[in-house]
């Protein structure tokens, strides 16, 4: 491995892959070593924005162009490049969200192979929440009620998004509950009293919105929130960027971003 770890982008010119490669641009930690796109793609055969890196549709083909593979399209894409690293022993940086349970563990297995980064959100300033959403809900209990309302831009295709789920997560480890437990999805019609303890969850879809999320601790006569909002997408890739310099050399393991922001 080189002295600086070499980036390979899987889904390269999406919208987070754009952002990426501008991230990886601006650091000193870290080269751009490959991109790719779909096989068909009108942008395979050409150059990545202003850097010298072809777009290939194959990673196959270029292992030897990377050191570690950043990762936010769709479960299926991830899942398909995911094998790749493995065979090749190259560490993974995975921001894609919407897994199910079963490839969840697919993801896990790999990690006793080769280092993993994963998260639902690379912002530095959500794993700040994360803490206090933790700290938070261990100091106020189960006598204030929590609600989890985020929104996204039109284009997002699962709900709800992955760091409202570790959001919620934070905040059922914070009552030493797990979220499986306690989660309530979807409202309509007589739903009844609330029950105690549960964490409900809200999503908006529309716009252009980069993601807004808000955790509210209602409790009898006042209100604590907790908000985080993205102006734009450069905060999830210089975070992925920070991880992947991280991440090369690491033994094989599933790390968060805690990890890589020292607890």
């Amino acid at each position: 491995m080189s002295s600086e770890p070499r980036i390979a982008i899987f889904g390269a010119t999406g919208r987070m892959g754009q952002a990426i490669a501008t991230a990886v641009a601006a650091s000193s930690q870290v080269v751009l070593g490959a991109a790719f796109e779909r096989d068909g793609h009108a942008a395979v055969g050409r150059p990545l924005g202003e850097t010298a890196v072809i777009v290939s549709p194959d990673p196959r083909a270029a292992t030897g162009a990377f050191d570690v593979l950043i990762d936010f399209t769709r479960p299926e894409g991830t899942l398909a490049a995911l094998d790749i690293c493995v065979a090749e022993r190259k560490c993974m940086v995975i921001g894609t969200t919407g897994f199910s349970a079963e490839q969840k563990m697919r993801i896990e297995a790999a990690a006793r192979q080769i280092p993993i980064v994963m998260a639902g959100n690379f912002s530095i300033g959500v794993n700040l929440c994360l803490k206090l959403l933790e700290d938070a809900a261990r100091a106020l209990g189960e006598d204030f009620d929590v609600e989890i309302v985020e929104a996204h831009h039109k284009h997002k295709v699962d709900a709800p998004s992955g760091t409202a789920l570790m959001m919620g997560e934070a905040v059922a480890r914070g009552v030493g509950r797990t979220l499986d437990d306690v989660a309530v999805f979807e409202r309509h019609g007589h739903t009844g009293a609330r029950p105690r303890g549960a964490i409900g969850f809200q999503a908006i879809r529309g716009g252009d919105v980069v993601g807004d999320h808000t955790v509210m601790f209602l409790g009898d006569g006042e209100r604590v929130e907790i908000t985080h909002k993205a102006s734009n997408r450069m905060n999830f890739a210089n975070g992925a960027v920070r991880a992947a310099a991280w991440l090369a050399g690491r033994p094989a393991g599933l790390y968060s971003m805690r990890d890589v922001l020292g607890g």
